[in-house]
Protein backbone atom coordinates (compact mmCIF):
# COMPACT_ATOMS: atom_id res chain seq x y z
CA UNK A 1 0.00 0.00 0.00
CA UNK A 2 1.19 3.34 -0.97
CA UNK A 3 1.31 6.25 1.40
CA UNK A 4 -0.09 9.93 0.87
CA UNK A 5 3.15 10.88 1.17
CA UNK A 6 4.07 9.46 -2.09
CA UNK A 7 1.21 9.76 -3.86
CA UNK A 8 1.78 13.61 -3.45
CA UNK A 9 5.11 12.83 -4.76
CA UNK A 10 3.99 10.80 -8.12
CA UNK A 11 1.17 13.52 -8.71
CA UNK A 12 3.73 16.67 -8.63
CA UNK A 13 6.09 14.63 -11.06
CA UNK A 14 3.21 13.55 -13.33
CA UNK A 15 1.75 17.38 -13.34
CA UNK A 16 5.61 18.52 -14.56
CA UNK A 17 5.13 15.96 -17.43
CA UNK A 18 3.54 15.67 -20.84
CA UNK A 19 1.84 13.27 -23.10
CA UNK A 20 3.36 11.96 -25.97
CA UNK A 21 2.21 10.16 -28.44
CA UNK A 22 4.22 7.13 -29.74
CA UNK A 23 3.38 4.28 -31.90
CA UNK A 24 3.44 1.58 -30.51
CA UNK A 25 2.84 2.42 -26.61
CA UNK A 26 1.96 6.63 -25.60
CA UNK A 27 4.70 8.00 -22.36
CA UNK A 28 5.08 10.28 -20.54
CA UNK A 29 8.12 13.13 -21.45
CA UNK A 30 9.46 16.22 -19.32
CA UNK A 31 11.56 18.25 -20.36
CA UNK A 32 13.45 21.67 -18.80
CA UNK A 33 15.62 24.34 -20.36
CA UNK A 34 16.60 25.30 -24.30
CA UNK A 35 19.43 24.81 -26.23
CA UNK A 36 21.22 21.38 -27.53
CA UNK A 37 18.91 18.16 -26.34
CA UNK A 38 19.92 15.80 -23.70
CA UNK A 39 18.25 12.67 -23.73
CA UNK A 40 18.20 10.61 -20.83
CA UNK A 41 17.31 7.03 -20.70
CA UNK A 42 16.67 5.36 -17.59
CA UNK A 43 16.87 1.38 -16.77
CA UNK A 44 15.23 -0.64 -14.52
CA UNK A 45 13.08 -0.50 -12.09
CA UNK A 46 13.37 2.78 -12.49
CA UNK A 47 11.46 5.67 -15.00
CA UNK A 48 12.37 9.32 -15.89
CA UNK A 49 11.55 10.03 -12.18
CA UNK A 50 15.08 9.05 -11.70
CA UNK A 51 16.37 11.99 -13.84
CA UNK A 52 14.09 14.37 -12.13
CA UNK A 53 16.70 16.31 -10.50
CA UNK A 54 19.34 15.92 -13.64
CA UNK A 55 16.96 17.79 -15.82
CA UNK A 56 17.06 21.26 -14.22
CA UNK A 57 20.22 21.41 -13.63
CA UNK A 58 21.39 20.29 -17.39
CA UNK A 59 18.54 23.34 -17.98
CA UNK A 60 20.87 25.54 -15.39
CA UNK A 61 23.87 24.84 -17.97
CA UNK A 62 21.79 26.12 -21.22
CA UNK A 63 20.70 22.56 -22.00
CA UNK A 64 17.52 21.22 -22.81
CA UNK A 65 17.23 18.12 -20.23
CA UNK A 66 14.78 15.41 -22.10
CA UNK A 67 13.58 12.24 -20.30
CA UNK A 68 10.50 10.06 -21.03
CA UNK A 69 9.19 6.85 -19.23
CA UNK A 70 10.24 3.68 -21.57
CA UNK A 71 6.85 1.50 -22.20
CA UNK A 72 5.86 -0.45 -19.09
CA UNK A 73 7.47 2.12 -16.99
CA UNK A 74 6.15 4.82 -14.77
CA UNK A 75 3.60 6.98 -16.78
CA UNK A 76 3.89 5.10 -20.33
CA UNK A 77 1.34 2.89 -21.64
CA UNK A 78 1.86 -1.26 -20.41
CA UNK A 79 0.27 -2.86 -23.69
CA UNK A 80 0.23 -6.53 -23.48
CA UNK A 81 1.19 -7.10 -27.14
CA UNK A 82 4.28 -5.53 -26.94
CA UNK A 83 7.94 -6.11 -27.62
CA UNK A 84 9.74 -5.55 -23.79
CA UNK A 85 13.02 -6.99 -25.03
CA UNK A 86 16.27 -4.39 -25.44
CA UNK A 87 15.70 -4.13 -29.17
CA UNK A 88 11.98 -3.62 -28.94
CA UNK A 89 12.86 -0.84 -26.33
CA UNK A 90 15.47 0.41 -28.69
CA UNK A 91 12.69 0.88 -32.30
CA UNK A 92 10.18 2.57 -29.77
CA UNK A 93 13.07 4.57 -28.33
CA UNK A 94 13.60 5.87 -31.73
CA UNK A 95 10.53 6.61 -32.68
CA UNK A 96 9.50 8.82 -29.28
CA UNK A 97 12.60 10.66 -30.67
CA UNK A 98 11.35 11.41 -33.85
CA UNK A 99 8.26 12.26 -32.15
CA UNK A 100 10.15 15.17 -30.02
CA UNK A 101 11.18 16.27 -33.80
CA UNK A 102 15.11 15.70 -32.53
CA UNK A 103 17.23 15.89 -35.23
CA UNK A 104 20.11 15.29 -33.58
CA UNK A 105 20.60 14.85 -30.06
CA UNK A 106 23.12 13.71 -26.95
CA UNK A 107 22.29 10.40 -25.22
CA UNK A 108 22.43 9.75 -21.17
CA UNK A 109 22.10 6.11 -20.71
CA UNK A 110 21.88 3.85 -16.89
CA UNK A 111 21.31 0.87 -16.16
CA UNK A 112 18.99 -1.46 -18.66
CA UNK A 113 18.96 1.99 -20.63
CA UNK A 114 22.97 1.48 -21.82
CA UNK A 115 21.70 -1.37 -23.72
CA UNK A 116 18.82 0.11 -25.00
CA UNK A 117 20.68 3.66 -25.70
CA UNK A 118 23.70 1.22 -27.36
CA UNK A 119 21.13 -0.02 -29.90
CA UNK A 120 19.94 3.00 -30.30
CA UNK A 121 23.56 4.48 -31.20
CA UNK A 122 23.20 0.89 -33.82
CA UNK A 123 20.27 2.21 -35.74
CA UNK A 124 20.36 6.34 -36.02
CA UNK A 125 24.12 6.65 -35.40
CA UNK A 126 24.45 9.95 -37.49
CA UNK A 127 22.04 11.73 -35.29
CA UNK A 128 23.44 11.15 -31.98
CA UNK A 129 25.68 13.78 -31.04
CA UNK A 130 27.73 12.68 -27.74
CA UNK A 131 27.33 9.77 -25.27
CA UNK A 132 27.42 9.50 -21.69
CA UNK A 133 27.50 6.12 -19.92
CA UNK A 134 26.17 5.76 -16.40
CA UNK A 135 26.32 2.69 -14.50
CA UNK A 136 25.46 -0.12 -16.85
CA UNK A 137 26.78 -3.24 -19.21
CA UNK A 138 28.03 -3.49 -22.36
CA UNK A 139 29.24 -7.39 -22.33
CA UNK A 140 25.78 -8.30 -22.04
CA UNK A 141 25.82 -11.73 -23.51
CA UNK A 142 28.18 -12.82 -20.24
CA UNK A 143 26.03 -10.39 -17.30
CA UNK A 144 24.14 -11.46 -14.54
CA UNK A 145 21.34 -9.84 -12.51
CA UNK A 146 22.25 -8.75 -9.41
CA UNK A 147 20.46 -10.76 -6.11
CA UNK A 148 18.29 -8.21 -5.69
CA UNK A 149 17.36 -8.17 -9.35
CA UNK A 150 17.46 -11.68 -10.12
CA UNK A 151 14.35 -13.07 -8.42
CA UNK A 152 12.14 -11.04 -10.87
CA UNK A 153 13.51 -12.75 -14.00
CA UNK A 154 11.89 -15.75 -12.46
CA UNK A 155 8.27 -16.89 -13.33
CA UNK A 156 6.01 -17.47 -10.46
CA UNK A 157 8.93 -16.24 -8.13
CA UNK A 158 8.90 -13.04 -9.83
CA UNK A 159 5.11 -12.27 -9.26
CA UNK A 160 5.42 -13.51 -5.89
CA UNK A 161 8.43 -11.18 -4.99
CA UNK A 162 7.03 -7.93 -6.93
CA UNK A 163 3.32 -8.39 -4.98
CA UNK A 164 5.15 -7.96 -1.90
CA UNK A 165 7.49 -5.02 -3.07
CA UNK A 166 6.26 -2.73 -0.31
CA UNK A 167 7.31 1.15 -0.48
CA UNK A 168 8.96 1.03 2.62
CA UNK A 169 11.39 -2.10 1.89
CA UNK A 170 11.91 -0.38 -1.44
CA UNK A 171 13.17 2.40 0.71
CA UNK A 172 15.52 0.23 2.58
CA UNK A 173 16.75 -1.52 -0.70
CA UNK A 174 17.75 1.62 -2.31
CA UNK A 175 19.42 2.80 0.74
CA UNK A 176 21.27 -0.76 0.98
CA UNK A 177 22.48 -0.46 -2.81
CA UNK A 178 20.73 2.30 -4.59
CA UNK A 179 21.14 5.83 -3.36
CA UNK A 180 24.17 7.42 -0.75
CA UNK A 181 23.12 10.81 0.08
CA UNK A 182 19.85 11.36 2.26
CA UNK A 183 17.17 11.63 -0.56
CA UNK A 184 13.72 11.61 1.25
CA UNK A 185 11.91 8.48 1.99
CA UNK A 186 8.87 9.59 -0.24
CA UNK A 187 10.98 10.24 -3.07
CA UNK A 188 12.42 6.48 -2.86
CA UNK A 189 9.00 4.96 -2.01
CA UNK A 190 7.56 6.22 -4.94
CA UNK A 191 9.64 4.50 -7.12
CA UNK A 192 7.25 1.52 -6.44
CA UNK A 193 3.36 3.19 -7.13
CA UNK A 194 5.29 4.00 -10.48
CA UNK A 195 6.42 0.84 -10.97
CA UNK A 196 3.57 -1.30 -10.39
CA UNK A 197 0.74 1.18 -11.20
CA UNK A 198 -2.39 -0.32 -12.45
CA UNK A 199 -0.69 -3.32 -14.17
CA UNK A 200 0.66 -4.30 -11.09
CA UNK A 201 4.04 -4.22 -12.70
CA UNK A 202 3.49 -6.87 -15.19
CA UNK A 203 4.79 -4.90 -18.10
CA UNK A 204 8.12 -4.55 -15.52
CA UNK A 205 8.36 -8.54 -15.52
CA UNK A 206 8.19 -8.77 -19.27
CA UNK A 207 11.27 -6.86 -19.39
CA UNK A 208 13.12 -8.49 -17.24
CA UNK A 209 12.92 -11.83 -18.90
CA UNK A 210 13.34 -10.03 -21.84
CA UNK A 211 17.50 -8.97 -21.55
CA UNK A 212 18.66 -10.07 -24.74
CA UNK A 213 21.82 -11.64 -23.25
CA UNK A 214 23.02 -12.94 -26.65
CA UNK A 215 26.54 -13.04 -28.28
CA UNK A 216 24.34 -11.24 -31.37
CA UNK A 217 23.37 -8.61 -29.85
CA UNK A 218 26.63 -8.05 -27.97
CA UNK A 219 28.44 -7.94 -30.92
CA UNK A 220 26.10 -5.50 -32.53
CA UNK A 221 26.08 -2.95 -29.74
CA UNK A 222 29.93 -3.61 -29.18
CA UNK A 223 30.45 -2.74 -33.25
CA UNK A 224 28.31 0.39 -32.97
CA UNK A 225 30.26 1.99 -29.85
CA UNK A 226 33.73 1.19 -32.04
CA UNK A 227 32.23 3.02 -34.88
CA UNK A 228 30.76 5.91 -33.55
CA UNK A 229 31.94 9.59 -35.15
CA UNK A 230 30.85 11.43 -31.41
CA UNK A 231 32.87 11.86 -28.22
CA UNK A 232 32.03 10.01 -25.17
CA UNK A 233 32.65 9.64 -21.52
CA UNK A 234 31.74 6.86 -18.78
CA UNK A 235 30.94 7.93 -15.32
CA UNK A 236 29.98 5.59 -12.60
CA UNK A 237 28.51 5.88 -8.97
CA UNK A 238 31.66 4.55 -7.73
CA UNK A 239 30.03 2.77 -4.17
CA UNK A 240 27.81 1.14 -6.30
CA UNK A 241 27.36 -2.71 -5.23
CA UNK A 242 25.35 -4.19 -7.92
CA UNK A 243 27.27 -3.22 -11.11
CA UNK A 244 30.99 -2.50 -9.71
CA UNK A 245 33.49 0.28 -11.66
CA UNK A 246 35.48 -3.70 -11.45
CA UNK A 247 34.54 -4.97 -13.99
CA UNK A 248 31.67 -3.16 -15.36
CA UNK A 249 32.88 0.63 -15.69
CA UNK A 250 36.05 -1.23 -17.09
CA UNK A 251 34.32 -2.83 -19.89
CA UNK A 252 32.62 0.36 -20.89
CA UNK A 253 35.69 2.57 -21.03
CA UNK A 254 37.17 -0.77 -23.24
CA UNK A 255 34.30 -1.00 -25.73
CA UNK A 256 34.54 2.94 -26.06
CA UNK A 257 37.75 3.36 -25.68
CA UNK A 258 38.23 6.43 -23.59
CA UNK A 259 41.26 6.92 -21.61
CA UNK A 260 39.59 6.97 -17.93
CA UNK A 261 36.26 6.52 -15.81
CA UNK A 262 35.02 9.49 -14.34
CA UNK A 263 34.20 8.54 -10.94
CA UNK A 264 31.12 10.09 -9.26
CA UNK A 265 30.12 10.03 -5.15
CA UNK A 266 27.12 7.54 -5.42
CA UNK A 267 25.66 4.26 -5.74
CA UNK A 268 23.88 2.67 -8.23
CA UNK A 269 21.05 5.08 -8.96
CA UNK A 270 24.10 7.95 -9.10
CA UNK A 271 21.85 10.64 -11.02
CA UNK A 272 20.13 10.96 -7.39
CA UNK A 273 23.32 11.41 -5.43
CA UNK A 274 25.05 13.21 -8.71
CA UNK A 275 23.05 15.38 -10.53
CA UNK A 276 25.06 18.35 -10.52
CA UNK A 277 28.18 16.59 -11.78
CA UNK A 278 26.25 14.85 -14.30
CA UNK A 279 25.08 17.64 -15.96
CA UNK A 280 28.85 19.44 -15.59
CA UNK A 281 30.31 16.50 -16.69
CA UNK A 282 27.76 16.38 -19.80
CA UNK A 283 27.71 19.96 -20.52
CA UNK A 284 31.71 19.81 -20.79
CA UNK A 285 31.02 16.97 -23.21
CA UNK A 286 28.60 18.82 -25.22
CA UNK A 287 31.03 21.91 -25.18
CA UNK A 288 34.02 19.56 -26.71
CA UNK A 289 31.40 17.99 -29.50
CA UNK A 290 30.64 21.55 -30.31
CA UNK A 291 34.27 22.97 -30.49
Amino acid sequence: MSTTAEKDVVAAWARRGRRLDVAGAGTTVWEDGTGDAVVCLHGVPSSAFLYRKVLPELAARGRRGVAFDLPGLGLADRPREFDYSWSGLSAWTVEAIDALGLNRFHLVVHDIGGPVGFDVVARIPERVASLTVLNTMVRVASFKRPWSMEPFARRGIGELYLRALHPVAFERLMRLQGVATPVPASELRAYVPLLKREDGGAAFLRIMRGFERTGAFQERILAALAARKFPAQVLWGEQDPALKLDPYAEHVRQALAVEAVGRLPGKHFVPEDAPQEIADHVSRLIASADG
